[in-house]
């Protein structure tokens, strides 16, 4: 038997504040069809779902609303928006009221990255520039005694340079031989690259916390830093909500830049296409299966199908195009894996497995051994479903990949591969 919904109040505050605030945000036009939880992952955590929140704001039950920990098991990854015939932004109150949390009790995971990030001038994990030069100029050293990368440049606030890159700051942290292959790409493409030092790191949690000053400020740092080097086209790396972070994080503050801003997976198949990285598939002769995971922040939320059209042309180069086997649904379509929003570092660990459940059951169906997972969270939550859930795939990046079928992988750079390919090639 259903629950019988008792309203107390009927304040509207939050309904009036969202429609002041989004310009999709009248929540009045709710037709209650559905589509929005239908679709949506996080339908029934915490006996909550996108319709239900929805309702709760429009009838007024903000004290219900104000402190419900389900905004930070949303993912606020926009499926519900794109399938709401109303076109409501869900994921944009749900942001609003992370908002209005008091700073200090929100989630300590989320909140503890961003003020590291605010604190060093660098990444969420606090690492000071002065680490992340000694770990580059390490790596680089090591990097150039392997053949064919004697004269590998690896470069930091070098002024002319076309691209600047940032660095999601896991990497130089925990995993540091995971930047060699990112780098063996850019070399053999030509690429004339530079990292920037001003908030280097990628990631943005500031953004998760609902901290829109925080965002703000990083954003805007780098914008002026990078413009301030010269750089034409700032490159994100492989990880998703980075990208949103700066994509959007532009537009809504408003932040005056003089560089193009591109996903690396743009340029990889662009540097495929042109010759510059001879990738080919002849090495998977036993047929090894691989599917892909389209990410939430830059396929669904910014560049749309044609970033997963360049994702599934880099891979199926890479693999053998009767190698590739399709998640369904894909693309815009595709479910969020859970990991996103901030849930990694929620602190709700078994929600988000639950979550993660969808995704998991769609990895399973292709029956591929690997998945392709251009994003930081993707690849973190997808590798843990499969601790969770007793999954028999492994979670690879695509600069692995790429590395792997040139035939320039490293020894040291095949954390993620399985025992089916962590010799192939040396």
């Amino acid at each position: 038997m259903l629950d019988i919904l008792q309203l107390n109040k009927n304040n509207n505050g939050i309904r009036q504040k969202v429609k002041e605030l989004v310009p999709d945000g009248n929540l009045s036009a709710c037709l209650t069809c559905g589509a929005c939880s239908s679709g949506c992952p996080a339908t029934g955590l915490m006996s909550m779902d996108p319709r239900k929140f929805l309702r709760m704001a429009v009838l007024g039950m903000d004290t219900e609303l104000e402190r419900h920990p389900w905004v930070w098991a949303c993912t606020m990854c926009n499926r519900c928006y794109d399938v709401c015939p109303m076109k409501l932004n869900i994921p944009q109150l749900v942001f609003y009221l992370r908002s209005q949390w008091p700073r200090q009790e929100r989630p300590k995971g989320i909140l503890g990255s961003c003020d590291h990030h605010i604190n060093s001038g660098g990444g969420a994990m606090g690492v000071p520039l002065e680490d992340f030069k000694f770990t580059v100029d390490d790596l680089a050293e090591e990097c150039r005694e392997q053949e064919g990368f004697e004269d590998l440049e690896v470069s930091i606030d070098r002024e002319g340079a076309y691209f600047a890159l940032n660095q999601n700051s896991r990497e130089p942290v925990t995993e540091p031989d995971e930047l060699l292959p990112l780098w063996k790409i850019l070399h053999k493409a030509g690429a004339d690259w530079t990292y920037y030092s001003e908030y280097w790191g990628g990631e943005n949690y500031c953004m998760f916390l609902a901290d829109d000053p925080s965002w703000e400020k990083i954003i805007r740092a780098q914008a002026e830093h990078i413009d301030n080097l010269g750089c034409k086209v700032f490159v994100n790396t492989e990880c998703g909500h980075s990208f949103y972070a700066v994509w959007s994080g532009l537009q809504r503050f408003n932040i005056p830049h003089k560089f193009e801003f591109r996903h690396i997976v743009e340029y990889y198949a662009q540097w495929i296409r042109e010759g510059k990285l001879d990738v080919n598939s002849d090495w998977n002769k036993t047929g090894i299966k691989f599917t892909a995971q389209d990410p939430c922040n830059v396929v669904r939320k910014s560049l749309g199908d044609r970033f997963a059209d360049d994702l599934r042309f880099v891979v199926k180069q890479v693999v053998g195009e009767e190698n590739f086997v399709e998640m369904m649904p894909g693309k815009s379509n595709n479910y969020c894996c859970g990991g996103g929003g901030g849930a990694l570092q929620a602190g709700y660990t078994d929600e988000r497995r639950q979550y993660g459940k969808t995704k998991f059951e769609q990895i399973m169906a292709t029956g591929a051994t690997y998945v392709v997972t251009p994003c930081h969270n993707c690849h973190a939550q997808i590798e843990d479903l499969a601790h969770a859930h007793d999954g028999n795939y492994h979670t690879v990046h695509l600069w692995t990949l790429i590395c792997l079928s040139m035939g320039i992988l490293g020894e040291n750079e095949r954390i993620y591969l399985g025992p089916d390919l962590a010799e192939y090639g040396l």
